[in-house]
């Protein structure tokens, strides 16, 4: 089944408080998507972000961030006031998101939303709770803690409570509950409004693609809960961490810091937190990308306390027994394997084995020097082909930093001349592949430069920020898109009427 989308993150979203979330904007997008011929909207992680702000540094794996709470929602409910919200700094660029601001407003607004809410007599929030204990339990103590501490990792924390003796427990939860209750609050209103959000999606032939990274964060719920699951040592302080070796994105290497799973132990028991992950991403998402596919077979571990990733060196991961697992618990289903970088013959064999389709992305193809997998021509069936990814820049601002000799190439490659436009044949080019899936950046279809790259990968700071303009998603623009999926065969089938 050839299928097209749109790689869009909800963080990018226009919106009237800062941030996209899932507020009517969100709906919008659906609608353009549908009446565009596009069956797939890929997205980023949605966990809460930390330091840094990226959705692949969570302070869970499970959870959802606050920021994407419609407030809207919650006017129409009368949990606030529009007063109350417009009134708000939430940041005055509306090309860019101000987290600091986000971070420094939206809990005030959330806090009294759950005051007036008073959720512990809703019958659908205590149902939710008992459904999700397994994971809410221990993030929503470990937010609540984490902030009356004065928001420091747990690895800062007093010794009773950063090594969860019972005592210590106990105490945090009688003396934190309201505030433990908040954060429980928080998901559920995340969780309510994602899932009405994906079902209109569904609902107009659009399925949902998120993205599970490969690695949890050290300042995360998950290691401070599970510190069994990592390569910790006694005072669960980590022995390495993760990265990747020195490539193309950075000469020393990319120092993530995750903590490294003990993969023995997740072997010893089944896999059973990964399968509890999965299964959650199956419930939220329809397809799951696995970022870092090669870590399963191999992973760069890192010293701890290095500064960057030079000194790394690979060790071996579970390989494919992890994902016979999965197949056996959760059945065949539909995931994308991240495997771009560097393939060892481990890597191609086991994204075979698995029978996963794997990324092309053509803004690597085009190398004068020699002959690349990710030249169209080079393709199978089974993959999906992007012009770009989150980590890489717009189509119009690689064009802008491309080589002499490398630009020449693509010219004779996609046939175009000195004066046209590389960014329309490139899309052409992914979209007329045989690839079976082609998703494409927003920012590429709107023809928008590297002021709008979401991540410059190894750099802190001003990454996944860009915001689309309010009026971007243009009848002209939709029109357009649809043509090419009939053009090249990737209409699935038509979506329903607009609300």
């Amino acid at each position: 089944m050839r299928r097209c989308g749109v790689l869009m993150p909800v963080s990018s979203l226009p919106s009237r408080f800062g941030i996209g979330g899932f507020s009517k904007e969100a709906y919008d997008f659906v609608d353009f998507l549908a009446a565009s011929g596009q069956s797939l909207w890929q997205i980023l992680p949605l966990g809460p972000t930390g330091y840094g702000d990226s959705p692949y540094q969570s302070f869970s794996t499970f959870a959802g961030s606050p920021y994407y709470i419609s407030l809207d929602a919650l006017i129409e409910e009368g949990l606030l006031t529009e007063e109350e919200c417009s009134s708000v700094d939430c940041g005055n660029d509306t090309g860019k998101v101000d987290y600091e601001k986000i971070y420094h407003t939206r809990f005030q607004l959330l806090r009294r939303a759950f005051e007036r809410a008073e959720p512990e007599k809703d019958p659908e929030y205590r149902t939710f709770v008992s459904e999700n204990e397994q994971w809410l339990k221990d993030y929503a103590l470990y937010m609540a803690v984490k902030d009356s501490l004065g928001g420091v990792s747990w690895i800062g924390w007093d010794e009773d409570i950063r090594l969860r003796k019972p005592e210590a427990m106990a105490r945090y939860e009688r003396e934190l509950a309201d505030d433990i209750m908040f954060y429980s609050y928080q998901q559920y209103l995340f969780s309510k409004q994602w899932t009405a959000l994906k079902r209109y999606a569904n609902d107009r032939g659009i399925c949902i693609v998120g993205d599970i990274p490969i690695y949890v964060a050290f300042d995360s719920a998950d290691t401070w809960a599970d510190p069994e699951l990592f390569q910790l040592d006694r005072e669960n302080v980590p022995t390495a961490v993760a990265g990747c070796p020195p490539d193309a994105f950075s000469a020393t290497g990319q120092l993530w810091g995750n903590p490294l799973y003990r993969w023995e132990y997740h072997e010893e028991t089944q896999f059973a937190w990964w399968m509890r992950r999965l299964a959650h991403c199956f419930d939220i998402y329809d397809i799951v990308r696995i970022d870092h596919f090669r870590g399963f077979d191999e992973y760069w571990a890192v010293p701890y306390g290095d500064e960057t990733a030079e000194n790394g060196e690979w060790k071996k991961g579970p390989g494919y027994r992890l994902f016979e697992v999965m197949k056996r618990t959760l059945g065949n289903r539909p995931v994308i394997a991240e495997d771009l970088g560097f393939l060892t013959p481990g890597v191609l064999k086991l994204v075979k084995r698995t029978g996963y389709p794997g990324m092309k992305v053509l803004q690597f193809a085009f190398d004068a020097g020699g002959e690349s997998d990710y030249l169209p021509h080079n393709y199978n069936n089974n993959c999906v082909v992007y012009t770009g990814t989150h980590d890489n820049d717009t189509v119009n601002g690689w064009i802008a930093s491309m080589g002499r000799k490398d630009l020449a190439f693509a010219r004779k490659y996609l046939n175009v001349r000195r004066n046209a436009d590389i960014r329309e044949s490139l899309i052409r080019t992914a979209l007329a592949s045989v690839a079976d899936t082609a998703v494409i950046p927003m920012q590429d279809y709107l023809g928008l430069g590297g002021e709008a790259r979401i991540n410059l990968p190894s750099t802190l700071g001003g990454n996944w920020e860009w915001r689309m303009e309010r009026g971007a998603c243009s009848e002209a623009l939709s029109s357009h898109m649809l043509e090419l999926a009939q053009v090249y065969g990737r209409t699935v089938r038509a979506g329903k009427k607009k609300r």
